[in-house]
């Protein structure tokens, strides 16, 4: 698991650019220096380069059963396809 990094924003301009941005956002120094890069996601929508391990057909596969996949078929799955 990656790890997260907090910093609190109280700049309200700077937070109104922020929260109008679209697609990658790139932090600067004054002097025109990159500091750091981020990558606007909805919420829930993993970032582009993250590939899901259930494939789409196995998502409308288990979307058709009345009760889906239970958790531990889903990590049995999971753990076949990419070990432990």
């Amino acid at each position: 698991m990656s790890q997260v990094t907090t910093i609190v924003i109280t700049d309200p301009e700077l937070l109104a650019k922020l929260a109008a941005a679209n697609g990658q956002i790139i932090f600067r120094t004054p002097t025109g220096d990159t500091v750091k890069t981020a990558e606007v996601v909805a919420n829930g929508t993993p970032p582009p380069r993250v590939k899901s391990p259930i494939s789409d057909e196995e998502f409308e596969e288990a979307r058709k059963q009345p009760d889906g996949l239970p958790l531990s078929e889903v990590w049995k799955r999971i753990h076949e396809r990419y070990g432990q």
